[in-house]
Order: structure tokens, then C-alpha cells, then sequence
């Protein structure tokens, strides 16, 4: 093996600190202090089991895939970029999502556009910076 082939490419380094930011994320609920009374993060956020499930899922397919390789890493961030922007575009358009079935459970809610910003913008910024890294980086 050459040293050029021993090196981690830049997609597996953004898959791998996307593995990191988002077990970070999935672990939130358990940082004292940080939820609120009303079960939100910082107020913004509500973060349940099942959000928790989905960035630790999302954090493992991050970090799997920067482990097996720049090809991995890159249909990661591709994938994953669109997943999360998707989801986003769609809070931002009706105030819930698809990736924590939102969208089927709670359908469009009535919140201002401050808010669907501000619970939307990780995800918009997660999967905007993700899908545009795979796509510049795929040659």
C-alpha cells in the first residue's frame, strides 16, 4: 500500500466529524441543564427517543462510512445531504418533517416562520453543507 492510498480523503474526514456532531446531537437529552421544563432543548428544540435513535443512526452510517472509504463517505454525504435538506425544506414549507415521520403524524403546523427557522436550520445547514461537500468532492 502507498502512503496515497494510506491517507483519509477529504469525504471520509467530513463523514467522520459528521459522525461526531451528530452523536453529539443524539446525546443532548442526556446533558443535564439543557432541557427545558417543557422538553425542549435551549427552548427550540424538541428532542425525542426517537430523534435520539435517528442522529445515533445517522452519526453510525457517518462514521461506518468514513471507515470504509472515500466512495462510502462520499454516497454518505450525497445521501445524507438530501435526507436531512429534504427534511428541512420541509419544515421550513410546513412546520414538520418527514424524518421523524412528523409530517404523517402532526401535518402542517401553525408556526411562525422564526421558529421553523430555527428548528429547521440544523437540519437545512446539516444536509445543505453535507450534500454540497459529496457533490463537489464526487469526480
Amino acid at each position: 500500500m502507498t502512503a496515497h492510498e494510506n491517507r483519509i480523503s477529504r469525504p471520509q474526514k467530513i463523514a467522520f466529524a459528521y459522525a461526531v456532531i451528530l452523536a453529539l446531537v443524539a446525546g443532548l437529552n442526556l446533558i443535564p441543564g439543557l432541557k427545558q421544563d417543557d422538553g425542549t432543548i435551549l427552548g427550540v428544540f424538541a428532542l425525542d427517543f426517537y430523534d435520539d435513535m435517528l442522529h445515533a443512526a445517522s452519526a453510525l452510517w457517518a462514521g461506518i462510512a468514513g471507515w470504509l472509504g472515500r466512495r462510502a463517505a462520499l454516497t454518505y454525504l450525497i445521501g445524507f445531504g438530501a435526507l436531512y435538506l429534504g427534511d428541512g425544506l420541509l419544515g421550513m414549507l410546513t412546520g414538520s418533517g418527514y424524518l421523524d415521520a412528523g409530517i404523517l403524524i402532526y401535518g402542517i403546523q401553525d408556526s411562525s416562520l422564526v421558529f421553523r427557522m430555527a428548528a429547521n436550520a440544523p437540519h437545512l445547514a446539516l444536509g445543505g453543507v453535507a450534500l454540497l461537500a459529496g457533490l463537489v468532492d464526487r469526480r
